[in-house]
């Protein structure tokens, strides 16, 4: 047997008892109803966790107007879908004109027509029904598209990586890296976020680099490392100048991440503020994984090693300010690196690891 689906709620709003009880008889075989004498009892229903689906609402009550009612609900971003019908005796051209310009769909006058309440609440509620599921198949398919771009962001990510004789697991690690010393730094999640779906691209201009100069075993010549110090300012031609928030951010990394706080790196010599804030973290979590990993030209450096190395270019290559979040963050970024190590592989179905890392952090 299909159960049956639950009743939709409307919320009657009337000052009059004698009122509520005529649209009482009108509604309740149909709708589960809930009631509120007073502009402040409706408030505190709306603003509950099952708001109604309708509201039928008077206009002349004592303290709160259903004017008012109305002019707070339409500023609200979580509330002001909800379908506001007028039932009043206030029944002039001017009335009815100011209650649909505060947002309400609709204006009943009394007395009131039964039939007619019928049919303006049966068209409201399924207009609102239409405009909830559109709304969530469009949240559903933009997530689907953020979704597709985060991977490729990741996956051309992995790819220099890959011509750079580096792992996969690098861009991970260093990603989370910029992330934790961000949200270390006092950036929101979202901003945070943000950082961390784009670090992978910071390297994607050694694309462009030819094998004999990156793959070269000895050290590079002058001529070389010309050469080499090109690939920031290749990866923003790769990406290119976007509106898209994440495609220009990935672009700003790229460009930047190799600028030193003391104007020393490059391509464009930046210094201090003027080197761009994602640039300047992604600069930490990258090298401080560069340091502690595996490379074809060098060992791991031991932890303590590559700390007081960090330590010695803290003002010179790094954001001071940065390398206290990078400090503060230090325990998390260690456990990201052993989930994350090289030998255990692309761990992408431990991801629950590294959520319960930030959840830990956003409580304490």
């Amino acid at each position: 047997m299909v159960p049956l689906l639950p009743k939709q709620s409307i919320l009657i709003v009337d000052d009059t008892p004698e009122n509520i009880d005529v649209l009482r008889n009108v509604l309740a075989a149909d709708y589960r109803l809930r009631v509120a004498t007073s502009g402040e009892k409706a408030l505190k229903i709306i603003y509950s966790d099952e708001p109604p689906d309708l509201i039928l609402l008077d206009i002349m009550m004592p303290g709160l107007s259903g004017l008012e009612i109305c002019r707070r609900l339409k500023a609200n971003p979580d509330r002001r879908r909800i379908p506001v019908i007028f039932v009043t005796a206030m029944s002039s051209i001017e009335d009815e004109e100011l209650g649909l310009a505060l947002g309400a769909v609709d204006y009943i006058t009394k007395p009131i027509s039964p039939p007619i309440v019928k049919a303006r609440v049966r068209t409201h509620l399924a207009l609102y029904d239409q405009t909830r599921e559109l709304e969530r198949m469009v949240r559903q398919r933009t997530q689907e598209l953020l979704t597709t771009r985060q991977q490729i962001i990741r996956r051309l990510g992995r790819a220099a990586e890959f011509k750079d004789n580096e792992t996969g697991n690098h861009v991970l690690r260093m990603s989370h890296y910029a992330r934790l010393i961000g949200e270390a730094h006092g950036l929101g999640a979202e901003a945070a976020g943000i950082i961390f779906q784009t670090a992978p691209m910071h390297d994607i201009g050694k694309i462009g680099i030819p094998d004999a100069i990156l793959l070269k075993p000895g050290k590079l010549d002058t001529g070389e490392w010309k050469v080499m110090h090109q690939h920031p300012v290749m990866g923003a031609e790769i990406i290119g100048k976007h509106d898209n928030e994440l495609l220009e951010t990935s672009r700003i990394i790229a460009l930047s991440h190799h600028e030193k706080w003391d104007g020393s790196g490059y391509p464009h010599g930046l210094r201090g503020t003027d080197i761009p804030l994602e640039g300047r973290i992604v600069a930490i979590a990258d090298v401080f994984d560069a340091l502690v990993s595996v490379r074809p030209y060098k060992p791991a450096f031991p932890l303590d090693e590559a700390l007081r190395l960090m330590e010695l270019q803290t003002g010179s290559h790094f954001d001071p300010q940065l390398m206290q979040a990078f400090r503060q963050a230090l325990p998390d970024i260690l456990r990201i690196r052993e989930i994350y190590a090289d030998e255990n592989g692309a761990l992408t179905d431990l991801e629950f690891q590294i959520q319960e890392i930030y959840d830990q952090r956003n409580d304490s």
